[in-house]
């Protein structure tokens, strides 16, 4: 299949109008042992959407796709990825009519099962439906999609995009390491790239708050001591924590104190002060550092006027998310023989993390030899949010610096990172965090045009009331002194103070 991709490609030149050569309905016969096509049928054109064809299959044994083709089509092709467990329903995308209008050819998968019968983690206790979820779907789904592009306009697809957050961007770091001729541009948003990591740390949260529950009227307190500590740091008191590394903010020290007995929203009770430093603090097992510190600036309010930490660390009355995904985790994906009663606390960080080997090389994304992928001629493009609640932006950072100390200085020709100030998980918080990646990444891989800037909005209400540069990492967006702090012109990227 990738050998006549290969052949195919120069008949499709990018800028040029690709039309199909068959019918839509056609390329049902495309059905064959490992390939199902169950729906294939021309759409015409609404006011959301474009004409196209929407072609619908499964792959064995149970990996579904689905893959929308505009009537005109620019020769890219384009593959959304998943957030959490996926399983989600391949029909409701908002990609498809974000590209479709643009001319691409767009596909996603459910990665091997269905959220609505099995939720969460549950499908895990199937190993192939686990195998399909951490890596499999994804290459076969890229492979299936171009033989449909290939049949239905005569010609593969000039270059392949992948686009994704959370788990999208797992999925994106994955598809570089394991599969790196399959895409030539991949966006990679806010990955859970040490889903392990991420799960042994929600277990590190959840024990210190069960010794010292924390309601979320606190919230506030805790951020605006914060904000009060660091928010001035970079030169600019703007309501944004440009780089949380550079915030001396300690629990102990910074915040009130509740008087003996009582336990307001305006205090923390000496309890909740060291549950507070646990939940900050790294993830170490026999006495080595395997997972990063928390940063800080998720804990402010976004644009439903709940905290970050909300619910991912704390919730009045309910399990937080962080909870969810690690019971799920824990019960369902993380032992070769699953453990349907397996409760978190029992997790033993300096016993029980050696029991997570296999699922480590089974799910992560962590390998920092992407010279495959390199040699591909492939462009990555990594973001991640300072303020995110849900995955620690840490982890992105250091596989990032990682990256660079195996493959050296060479590692921004073909992958860049850029840091969010302010965005929380894939969107949201109190900074400029509306951006588009998919244009810089297009002319990065088809003209070599490397982004050194994302230009990057705030939205309220429908309206743009900030905009700021996001700069190539490790340089930073600084205020030239003069004109709006709302307006990115304002700001030029430059080298992080020490």
């Amino acid at each position: 299949m990738r050998i006549l991709a290969g052949l195919l490609v120069a008949v499709c030149s990018l800028g040029a109008q690709g039309k199909p050569v068959t019918g839509c309905g056609d390329l049902r016969s495309l059905t064959n042992h490992e390939l199902s096509i169950a729906i294939a049928t021309a759409l015409p054109e609404t006011q959301a959407l474009p004409a196209h064809c929407r072609v619908v299959g499964q792959i064995l044994p149970q990996v579904g796709f689905e893959i929308r083709m505009p009537a005109e089509w620019n020769g890219r092709f384009l593959m959304v990825g998943n957030g959490g467990y996926a399983g989600e329903p391949t029909e409701n995308r908002g990609q498809y009519a974000r590209y479709l209008k643009r001319g691409y050819a767009v596909a996603a998968t459910d990665t091997g099962h269905s959220a609505l019968t099995e939720p969460a983690g549950t499908f895990a206790l199937d190993h192939q439906k686990l195998l399909d979820w951490a890596f499999r779907s994804l290459h076969v789904t890229a492979e299936a999609s171009k033989l449909v592009l290939r049949t239905y306009y005569g010609a593969g697809p000039a270059k392949s995009y992948f686009e994704g957050c959370s788990t999208g961007g797992r999925q994106g770091l994955i598809l570089a390491q394991r599969f790196p001729e399959d895409f030539d541009g991949i966006t990679v948003g806010a990955p859970v790239l040490n889903w392990t990591g991420t799960m042994v740390r929600f277990t590190q949260v959840a024990k210190a708050l069960e010794e010292a529950p924390i309601a979320t009227n606190k919230m506030a307190t805790l951020a605006g001591r914060i904000y009060e500590t660091c928010d001035a740091k970079d030169g600019l008191k703007d309501g944004i924590i440009d780089d949380p590394r550079r915030c001396d903010f300690q629990p102990s020290r910074d915040l009130p104190k509740c008087e003996a007995g009582a336990d307001r929203a305006d205090c923390f009770t000496g309890a909740q002060i060291t549950a507070l430093e646990k939940i900050y603090a790294e993830v170490r097992s026999q006495g080595k550092r395997v997972f990063p510190n928390w940063p800080v600036s998720a804990e402010t309010t976004g644009q439903n006027g709940k905290s970050g930490w909300d619910p991912w660390t704390v919730h009045d009355g309910g399990q937080t998310s962080g909870m969810m995904f690690a019971e799920n985790f824990f019960r369902y994906v993380a032992f070769p023989k699953p453990d349907l009663q397996y409760q978190v606390d029992r997790f033993d960080v300096d016993k029980d993390l050696g029991k997570l080997e296999t699922i480590h090389q089974i799910l992560d994304a962590t390998d920092t030899d992407l010279t495959r992928f390199q040699k591909h001629g492939g462009k990555m493009l990594m973001y991640f949010g300072w303020a995110d609640p849900a995955l620690n932006p840490l982890m992105g950072v250091e596989y990032y610096e990682a990256v660079q100390a195996r493959m050296g200085a060479a590692t921004t020709d073909f992958f860049r990172l850029f840091l969010v100030p302010g965005m929380f998980h894939c969107g949201d918080g109190p900074g400029p965090n509306v951006f588009e990646t998919a244009t810089p990444l297009s002319e990065w891989v088809e003209k070599g045009n490397a982004p050194a800037v994302l230009q990057a909005s705030k939205v309220a209400n429908g309206k743009v009331v900030r905009t700021r540069p996001l700069c190539v990492y490790p340089l930073v967006a600084r205020y030239k002194g003069s004109g709006s702090v709302d307006e990115a012109a304002n700001f030029s990227c430059v080298k992080a103070p020490e």
